[in-house]
């Protein structure tokens, strides 16, 4: 269970990933951080910008000066910087169910803000609310980013206990991708 924001190490491996891709300034990385997240999610200037200042002072990454933009304050990784994110692929890889936690845990308190009679939220003068319909469209826009990166949905008949034991196997069962569903079964006459 994560007690707070996003996984340790996410906005500084998300910098180290766009800073290997060219060099960047902050409001810069803000912004493809925002766009990565499909608008949903920003961090702070407050998080990104002293990442870049570390970044600079322990030689992970060093300004750039641009004829162009001489004002502006570009950053690149240096080979330290390559090394470092070698490191962070590895940190962040073994986040992922933290960062579904996230997920999962913004989305309860979502539900329980709409359902849970302890909660009396006013919200009927937005143009959002805590409701079933809003709930099932913000459902209906994970399934489709989920079938735009993955393939067709297909939903899993597990309970979370049951799917959290499978995880120990290469792939929980109802979990095959598309290229698995491309695949011909063993066995199968070519045509």
């Amino acid at each position: 269970m994560r007690k707070s924001g996003p996984p340790k190490g996410l906005i500084s491996y998300l910098v180290l990933e766009l800073l290997d891709e060219r060099p960047r300034y902050g409001y810069e990385l803000l912004g493809e951080i925002t766009e990565i997240s499909g608008g949903h999610w920003e961090p702070s200037y407050g998080s990104v910008y002293p990442i870049l200042y570390k970044f600079e002072e322990e030689g992970v990454a060093e300004r750039v000066e641009r004829d162009d933009e001489p004002d502006r304050k570009y950053f690149a990784l240096t080979d330290a910087g390559r090394e470092e994110l070698v490191e962070k692929r590895r940190e962040i890889g073994g986040e992922a169910e933290e960062f579904g936690d996230v997920v999962l845990g913004f989305y309860h308190l979502y539900a329980a803000l709409a359902t849970d009679d302890r909660f009396e939220v006013d919200d009927g003068e937005g143009d959002w609310e805590y409701s079933e319909r809003y709930s099932a469209w913000t459902v209906e826009q994970i399934i489709r980013h989920h079938e735009r990166d993955f393939g067709e949905f297909e939903r899993i008949d597990a309970s979370p206990e049951e799917f959290y034991e499978r995880t120990d196997e290469a792939e929980p069962p109802g979990t095959e991708t598309a290229a698995d569903a491309e695949e011909p079964a063993s066995g199968a006459a070519d045509d």
